[in-house]
């Protein structure tokens, strides 16, 4: 779902004004599903989609896309992966067959193509949602909201990228499609989190020489001990623990999630083999020197890689302990060896000299909620609530990295979170539809991979 625009929009005729008892903004996964309980509950209410329903899984993923999560995750409200591969990763394309199959299963009242650009409090205590639709602008009146466009909205770039030279192309990571849409030369990808790790995989795949600018991201092992390290996680209750179980409690919130990739039937992405094999890595980027072409690099990457494999080694022990306390039948895996260490941390790069054609910015997103004007947002721009629910009566938020789990964001964990929203908008209680992520782990998954499929012995392709 696209962020709702602040911007005024010119109108030459009044709005149709219409009226319903809840207005979900979003027609993405966590519009859809919150979409689905109230349909089960019998509640009217609107989906109001700027786009088209699910529409970013294909407009914001490159070519090569695939899931890092297994299959086995992709399960909304009454509705679940049923393919032949639980364990494996589908690709972009894959998803967006998936995604698209979920709104005829139940029919939402779903309006696409129709853009909100604000919402305020009413004064008799509900809410007035402007949009504007196909056929004009629309006034909806309603007694709660559900704010589901997700906390991905401005692509961040440093407010110094304007003075790089204008012979270096720069896009941000949302834009990547492919090595092919760039132009020939070397290319500078900056940020190693889930996005900027697997499009320097893509391009470093494709033959293209790749510089990389290390973040502080963690990484983890694809598979470990026999099984996929994410399926490891959910039997052990990590998808299920709230934010405010965390050590920090909702600075969790915070962080950054591991990289690892899905392609190729899943793989560790190992930052020191791809420089084995030619990528060149440097520590955090702090700017650019007069003439748009020398850059400047904090001397971090040494750290960052060795940070990064500590947290891989940390989580690998952690299923060790589960293993072991659980009397879990599982291969032995060996402990990760740094197979590169760099002689130095280079601090500068003259993109000119080297090559360097062009820049893709993956250093994230800043959330953009302008449109909404209630009192529920931090400092920083961020609505402030308990998995969910803000302190303003009837106003809710979801499809936001940990609202409540680990799994917030992502397929797995939106159910629950939906059914928690939409109970506590229509009052209903009982027991809950929603499977924890560890009973889904020990159903869906379908158990042990061949010992040779461990962490320790699946090769990146070069």
């Amino acid at each position: 779902m696209s962020a709702p625009t602040s911007a005024p929009v010119p109108r030459s005729e009044p709005p149709t004004v219409r009226r319903t008892r809840v207005v979900v903004v979003g027609g993405g996964q966590a519009g859809l599903s919150t979409s689905w309980f109230l349909v089960r509950d019998g509640v009217d209410h609107v989906v109001l989609e700027a786009g088209t329903a699910g529409h970013e899984w294909a407009d914001t993923r490159w070519d090569a896309f695939t899931l890092v999560t297994p299959n086995w995750h992709c399960r909304l409200p009454g509705y679940a992966y049923a393919g032949p591969d639980p364990d494996g990763f589908m690709t972009r394309d894959q998803v967006v067959e998936w995604l698209a199959g979920y709104a005829p299963t139940f029919g939402p009242p779903l309006r696409e193509h129709t853009r909100v650009t604000s919402l305020t409090e009413s004064g008799d205590g509900g809410f007035v949602v402007e949009a504007v639709g196909p056929d004009g602008p629309e006034t909806w009146h309603a007694e709660a909201v559900v704010v589901c466009t997700g906390g991905y909205h401005l692509p961040i770039v440093p407010p110094w990228a304007p003075a790089l030279s204008p012979a270096i192309t720069q896009l941000h990571s949302a834009d990547y499609r492919s090595p092919d849409q760039l132009p020939d030369g070397e290319v500078l990808v900056v940020g190693s989190g889930q996005s900027g790790a697997q499009i320097a995989e893509d391009l470093h795949l494709a033959g293209r020489r790749v510089h990389l600018a290390l973040g502080d991201a963690p990484r983890v092992a694809r598979f470990h001990r026999g099984r996929d390290c994410m399926t490891w996680l959910a039997e052990m209750g990590l998808y299920d623990t709230g934010v405010a179980q965390y050590p920090g409690g909702a600075t969790a919130r915070e962080k950054t999630n591991h990289y690892v990739t899905g392609r190729d039937g899943g793989r560790d992405i190992d930052l020191r083999q791809f420089a084995r094999e030619g990528m060149a890595l440097y520590g955090l980027l702090e700017g650019v020197a007069p003439g748009g072409t020398e850059l400047a690099f904090r001397p971090t990457m040494r750290a960052a890689l060795d940070a990064a494999d500590d947290v891989y080694r940390s989580i690998c022990r952690d299923i060790d302990r589960w293993i072991d306390a659980h009397g879990v039948d599982a291969p032995p895996a060996p402990a990760y060896e740094p197979v590169w260490e760099p002689e130095a941390d280079p601090t500068s790069l003259d993109l000119t000299a080297a090559g360097v054609t062009s820049i893709v910015w993956a250093i994230g997103y800043r959330p953009d909620y302008r449109w909404v004007r209630a009192g529920v947002f931090d400092g920083s721009g961020r609505p402030t609530h308990t998995r969910g629910v803000t302190s303003v009566p009837g106003l809710y938020f979801l499809g936001l990295p940990w609202l409540h789990t680990w799994g917030s964001g992502r397929f797995l964990g939106i159910a629950a979170d939906a059914e928690h929203v939409t109970g506590h908008l229509t009052g209903r209680t009982g027991p809950a539809l929603t499977e924890s992520a560890a009973a889904l782990a020990r159903r869906v998954s379908p158990g042990p991979i061949p010992a040779a499929l461990t962490a320790s012995s699946v090769a990146l392709v070069g």
